[in-house]
């Protein structure tokens, strides 16, 4: 067995060298005999004699609390090592908000004070883990709606100080990048990443876990922003975005013309904000001359609109930087029609394409406890002067 750590370190002394199995399990090897033993890892754990033997300088044994609050999803999970996830907790608040047709930022606020107490207890019984075995408490500190993410901060805060561990802030851009950790454990830096979500569209240069630039942005409205916003408009149940993608897959793109924007000098930013008004103007006219809409020729016609807005972009980037991996990460890379133009597009250039299964492209706290991860790693963490931020670049500048 080949023995992933220094065997001259101070703590060879051991009697034993506990390593973390693939499948989670803790193997345990006696130097002396050469006799390899596992044990499930909670019981590793809980036995005070075993503790000691953890190297300091080996971090995969790191428990990460991780909180997220941002929108209108409670969610707490516990992930270990950046890629394991133990579980993955959620309230989602969908079936409330969808009565109003968007989110109520007051009522999201109140549903997460409710249940985020009971997420985290909820979580630690699902993993047979207790308080003690928490190693770090991460929470999305931005961006978001206001109220809703001083409701994880705070909380956050408030169990770092009282189990006296480490507090890990996290953009929520960053986890959603880092969702794919989650879903491939072998993506690593560096690669390009389409984000796509309800609130920001951008391509990402991931240089490292930690260190990115942002190559091109939305000037206006993000991508999810309108197709929530069309189908707010065409009746469809919110979010939207679910709705018009299943219509689209029914209809004729090229029955209506929808414009594609090529804004200002830099080639990878995007503008939706025309697109969202040329279709809601053709919506209305309709109504207005009692002209039968094709409704799911409209929704192709416009997720091709979005598309066509998208992907050119990320095949000029991975020509510019010569990587030959992209990401996709947030809500919108659920969408079928992006999602299969990247694969054409990365097929015809040779780039491996890493789409996160559709559990993971939503707001969940797992993509959270994976990105706290490497921040940790990179010495990251915060205080309790950690404040929420509505807007705050994913490179950590307040907008």
């Amino acid at each position: 067995m080949t023995l992933p750590f220094d065997t001259h370190s101070t703590w060879v002394k051991n009697p034993l060298y506990p390593l973390i199995s693939p499948c989670g399990d803790v193997v345990l090897l006696y130097k002396t005999t050469g006799r390899v033993k596992t044990l499930p890892y909670k019981f590793y754990r809980n036995c005070p004699t075993n503790r000691n033997l953890i190297p300091k300088k080996d971090v995969n044994f790191l428990n990460i609390l991780a909180i997220e609050s941002s929108c209108d999803e409670t969610a707490v999970a516990i992930v270990q090592d950046g890629r394991t996830v133990l579980t993955d907790c959620i309230a989602s608040q969908v079936e409330l908000h969808r009565i109003y047709g968007g989110v109520v930022p007051e009522i999201a606020s109140r549903k997460h004070m409710e249940a985020i107490s009971a997420l985290a207890d909820q979580a630690l019984l699902k993993t047979g883990l207790t308080r003690k075995d928490i190693d770090a408490v991460a929470v999305t500190y931005a961006p978001g709606l206001i109220g809703a993410v001083l409701v994880g901060v705070n909380f956050a805060k408030a169990v770092a100080l009282a189990l006296d561990k480490p507090l890990i802030p996290v953009h929520h851009i960053r986890g959603h990048i880092a969702a794919n950790y989650i879903a491939y454990p072998e993506l690593k830096p560096p690669f390009l990443c389409l984000v796509v979500s309800g609130g920001h569209t951008m391509i990402v240069d991931v240089q490292d876990y930690t260190k990115m630039e942002i190559l091109g942005t939305t000037l206006d409205d993000a991508a999810g922003e309108c197709f929530d916003k069309v189908g707010r408009v065409l009746g469809m149940p919110y979010p939207g975005g679910a709705a018009l993608d299943k219509a689209a897959q029914q209809g004729d793109e090229k029955k209506y013309t929808l414009p594609v924007a090529k804004p200002g000098e830099n080639p990878y930013n995007m503008s939706f904000s025309g697109l969202k008004t040329a279709t809601l103007n053709l919506i209305h006219h309709a109504e207005q001359v009692g002209e039968e809409l094709d409704v799911p020729s409209l929704c192709a016609a416009f997720t091709a609109s979005v598309s066509e807005t998208l992907v050119p972009r990320v095949v000029r980037a991975l020509e510019q930087t010569g990587y030959r991996q992209i990401a996709v990460a947030g809500g919108v890379a659920a969408n079928s029609r992006i999602r299969r133009d990247i694969l054409a597009a990365a097929e015809n250039l040779g780039a491996k394409v890493y789409l996160p299964p559709l559990s993971l492209c939503g707001d969940n706290a797992a993509m959270i406890g994976a990105q706290a991860y490497f921040e940790y790693l990179a010495g990251n963490t915060a205080g309790m002067e950690l404040n929420a931020y509505a807007t705050k670049s994913i490179l950590g500048e307040t907008l």
